[in-house]
């Protein structure tokens, strides 16, 4: 298996130094001008704006680099973006293959109030990244202070001095094999690799519905007592060309509305186990996904929830590892990312790595760091061929990518799965029409 050229930009070691105002007659020194917490907003080119917080220093503090701390934004940068760069220059990156990461810094509190941002703008930057050769060896492509906003007036030399931010900026190559199903998983596909514009079959998904006479003996009772709320029995095994099992898919958790409620609830949520062969015909646990439908805000849409725990061999508990929604009505990704759990190194040795300055002696999840795997999930109603990304070091032979594969038919199932109960499934989700599947 060939892996695609992925790129990860990396921001974080944030921190804010703002000038300190003169203390008044009396008044202590070195009182901070803002009391308030500060944030910034971050973007890399076309990609999207992300948040995070911004720790404030004292201006007269040492003008060293903060020490190494959390990341606040990263970017996931495939081929194609890394083409898009390389023949967009830009009045900020002359030169191509740079791109522009722009910072805005505000003073307040993260959000918005009746659909305006409630922070107070202080200042904007903008850093020029060289991405040539970023596929190849990781680089640190800025560390250190920059000015944001402008200095104002009455200060030494005709102002006074400008707020700076620290950061870091990193880019680590991330090559990821690609997979693409040719078909919704409920129609029992096959699934591609992709490499570039070369699809090659991989695996073949085989979706069932458990069924027996005695179920579809009492199934009308059971439909009229349950009032059609409730969806179960659902698999999606995974073959390779041979057509040897190497991933199964299993609801084992009914998902089931909640009285009253024509929905699945966080509190009684569906549930997956991820199953590994274990030889002669056995099956082993690998991962357990659960899955519920989340109430829409004012003026928003419901969405998936979703929690997805490892289970490691030689743990005796469930190790979280995602925890986060897909809107409902667009769709979006599924990602399995522990990027954040690691502090950004500020050397030429990414930090997740095991030669890197973190001690990962107690790291609960074995070989798993970094970027691991992420999937699209099509909106409710919408044809859905999921596209998985994993990442090369999760990959060493081809049951471990074909258990992703497996997690990513899961997931898009699950958004069948968590509709409405007032809305009918198509006959293939259905075990009244069990007997058809495929």
């Amino acid at each position: 298996m060939d892996p695609c050229p992925f790129v990860r930009v990396l921001v974080g070691n944030l921190a804010l130094r703002m000038p300190v105002a003169p203390p008044a007659a009396g008044a202590g020194a070195g009182v901070h001008p803002s009391t308030s917490p500060c944030y910034i907003k971050i973007r890399l080119g076309k990609m999207a704006c992300q948040t995070a917080a911004a720790p404030l220093v004292l201006s007269d503090a040492a003008a060293e680099q903060p020490p190494s701390g959390a990341l606040a934004a990263a970017f996931h940068l495939s081929k194609a973006d890394l083409e898009w760069f390389a023949r967009k220059p830009s009045l900020f990156s002359p030169s191509r293959g740079a791109a522009t990461l722009k910072v805005s810094v505000y003073a307040g509190r993260k959000g918005t109030t009746c659909g305006v941002s409630s922070g107070r703008l202080l200042g904007k930057a903008t850093i020029s990244l060289d991405l040539k050769g970023a596929e190849a060896k990781p680089a640190v492509l800025h560390s250190g202070w920059i000015s944001v906003g402008r200095r104002g007036a009455g200060g030494k030399g005709g102002g006074s001095a400008a707020a700076e931010l620290s950061l870091t900026v990193r880019a680590e190559p991330d090559p990821r094999f690609m997979f693409e199903f040719d078909g919704e998983p409920e129609c029992s596909p096959q699934v591609m690799q992709v490499r570039g514009s070369m699809k090659q079959p991989m695996f073949t998904c085989k979706f069932g519905c458990r069924t027996n006479s005695d179920l579809r003996r009492s199934v009308a009772q059971t439909e009229r007592e349950a009032a059609g709320k409730e969806r179960k029995g659902w698999s999606v095994t995974v073959h390779d060309l041979s057509g040897s099992p190497v991933a199964l898919a299993s609801m084992v958790t009914p998902f089931v509305a909640s009285p009253g409620t024509d929905r699945v609830s966080r509190s009684n949520p569906g549930a997956w186990l991820i199953l590994r062969p274990a030889g002669d015909g056995a099956w082993e646990p690998w991962g357990r996904l659960e899955c519920w439908r989340e109430r829409g805000g004012a003026g928003s849409s419901d969405s998936l929830g979703y929690r997805f725990d490892l289970l490691v061999p030689g743990v005796d508990h469930a190790v979280p590892i995602a925890d986060s929604t897909i809107a409902a009505s667009k769709g979006g990704k599924f990602a399995l990312d522990l990027t954040a759990a690691q502090p950004l190194s500020r050397g030429s040795t990414p930090g997740c790595s095991p030669r890197g300055s973190g001690d990962f002696s107690q790291w609960p999840l074995g070989n798993y760091r970094g970027f691991v795997m992420s999937a699209s999930v099509e909106g409710e109603g919408r044809c859905s061929k999921p596209t998985v990304e994993v990442g090369v070091a999760h990959v060493g032979c081809a049951e471990d990518a074909a258990a992703f594969v497996a997690l990513a038919a899961a997931v898009d199932l699950s958004m069948d799965a968590c509709r409405l109960f007032s809305h009918k499934l198509r006959k293939e989700l259905s075990h009244l029409r069990s007997d058809v599947l495929r």
